[in-house]
């Protein structure tokens, strides 16, 4: 659970709509991520607030972040 509990810290950020979406995303896909889809999120999380935003509302694949993109779909369903 101290690997939740990191991940929620993490998600703690500067744009109040980033905050949101990690924190939905925490409550309702957190639990069920297997090993490399954790992986996947904490990569999200080094990025910048505004890059990450960005990310998730282009909702377009960039074939740069293609490993992420499972975790990125996640996020832009919330």
């Amino acid at each position: 659970m101290k690997e939740c509990e990191r991940a929620r810290w993490r998600c703690r950020r500067g744009l109040l709509e980033l905050d949101i979406v990690l924190q939905r995303f925490m409550d309702k896909h957190y639990a069920a991520l297997d090993e490399a889809s954790i992986r996947q999120f904490e990569t999200l999380l080094d990025f910048p607030d505004n890059d990450l935003w960005h990310m998730i509302v282009q909702k377009e694949e960039d074939e740069g972040k293609a490993g992420l993109q499972p975790v990125l779909r996640l996020l832009q369903s919330v």
